[in-house]
């Protein structure tokens, strides 16, 4: 099996032949021979998605294999502390106390029934609901849950992260709040106010018109969870400490997903305000199943340059809009799409600006009028968050001898200054 160093270096000799390929298209070259090419260039860029995928498959596998690793080794110290002199089934040794972690495993072994754990299990998650952070509880009964271990929260977090951008605090601004009551954000676009020239010994004109003229957004928290994720009484047994990432991967692929799709097309009627929704029209597009280079350049332009300064400006776009991006020239034939550096990390660029792939945002065989593209300073849009996401478990009758997990967030987006942020869509039929 290639190593992940190889597989991005073959990722990079494959994306400099692609650039050889399109680079050898000439204003001489055929009909013919411009759709060799530009097949060859696609079946190129297929491989490297696909050898990228690999690489970052086989880096997930051995960062989970070093976890599952750590965990045994942490299992098989724990079992030689309890078959130590003086130790009962289920409890600590005496001088110390069962972490945490332990008593959540023994609650899933038990399929959410209290009276089935050890007596030392549940006084540590009783005592633990209490005083830990609450980083994701629902009620103490036996047909609740209690608060996640961190390596858990983790997991989700971060997989709700790689399933969209949207919810990455490094694209957006992120508010994070204990509680869920409303946030009213106020606004303002003053770009247009002009200051006047002063007169020497005249009387400072005060007739309104200068006056700054205020708005206000309202950030919510709305809620939504994945529904049951029914779990088997033998996965809960043999695999207790590799569930950890397999539960913390499907529910954050879950949430992750449903996160980024409102937080990209919401359309602000009891949900987020969408990024693409929220943004102004920049450019319409002459056709209405693609885009061309001077159309990209004018979407930058449609937002202003104070925007375009941040060090949050990006693009966004879907993967097959990247796949055609990456054909168009300037009118000084210069690609607009330049390659990054896969081995050291640098991203690829467009007119020299970061962009970010998010599957929500339409392609440019969606249909007619579809915004398409989205271009200006991300930060002026906002992501609220209540707390971390949290997990229940719950004994599933319907499921025997089994249990339910579930995860639930709540969240909402809104774009704070229209101007920030522009779309690009294609042309009415």
């Amino acid at each position: 099996m290639a190593t992940i160093k190889e597989l991005r270096e073959q990722a990079a000799k494959t994306l400099t032949d692609a650039r050889s390929m399109l680079d050898d298209i000439s204003d001489k070259s055929t009909k013919e021979q411009r759709a060799e090419a530009e097949q060859s260039v696609d079946r190129a860029l297929s491989e490297v998605t696909d050898i990228e995928a690999r690489a970052d498959r086989q880096g997930k596998l051995e960062a989970a294999e070093k976890r599952a690793e750590e965990a045994r080794d942490a299992e098989d110290r724990s079992a030689r502390e309890a078959n130590r002199p003086g130790c009962k089934p289920g409890e600590a040794h005496q001088g110390g106390e069962m972490d945490y972690r332990t008593a959540f495993h023994e609650y899933l072994r038990a399929q959410g029934q209290k009276g089935d754990m050890p007596t030392e299990a549940r006084a540590v998650l009783e005592r633990g609901f209490r005083t830990v952070e609450h980083r994701a509880q629902t009620t103490t009964d036996s047909a609740g849950g209690y608060t996640i271990p961190t390596e858990l929260a983790n997991i989700m977090v971060k997989s709700m992260l790689a399933w969209g951008p949207m919810y990455d605090p490094g694209v957006t601004t992120e508010i994070v709040t204990s509680g869920g009551g409303a946030i009213t954000m106020p606004t303002v676009n003053d770009t247009t106010t002009a200051v006047v020239k002063h007169v020497e010994g005249t009387t400072l004109t005060d007739d309104a018109g200068s006056d700054v003229t205020f708005g206000e957004k309202t950030l919510n928290a709305y809620p939504f969870n994945t529904e049951w994720l029914r779990v088997s009484k033998e996965l809960a047994d043999d695999s207790v400490f590799a569930m950890e990432t397999i539960l913390g991967n499907l529910l954050g692929e879950r949430l992750g997903r449903r996160a980024n799709l409102e937080l990209t097309t919401g359309d602000g009627t009891d949900d987020p305000n969408g990024i693409v929704t929220a943004s102004a029209e920049g450019k319409v597009a002459a056709a209405t199943n693609a885009i061309t280079a001077d159309e990209i350049i004018d979407l930058l332009h449609s937002v202003d340059p104070a925007y375009r300064m941040g060090p949050m400006t990006r693009f966004m776009f879907n993967d097959a809009t990247l796949s055609a991006i990456r054909k168009l020239k300037d009118g000084d034939g210069n690609y607009l799409w330049q390659m990054g550096n896969i081995q050291a990390g640098i991203p690829g660029s467009l007119l020299g600006y970061n962009y970010s792939i998010n599957q929500a945002v339409a392609g440019l065989g969606d249909g007619v009028s579809s915004k398409v593209m989205v271009f200006g300073d991300f930060s002026k849009y906002y992501v609220r968050k209540v707390g971390s996401p949290l997990i229940g478990a719950i004994q599933d009758k319907d499921f025997w001898p089994g249990f339910g997990i579930a995860g639930y967030i709540r969240f909402d987006g809104e774009l704070a200054d229209v101007a920030a942020v522009k779309h690009m869509a294609l042309a009415e039929s």
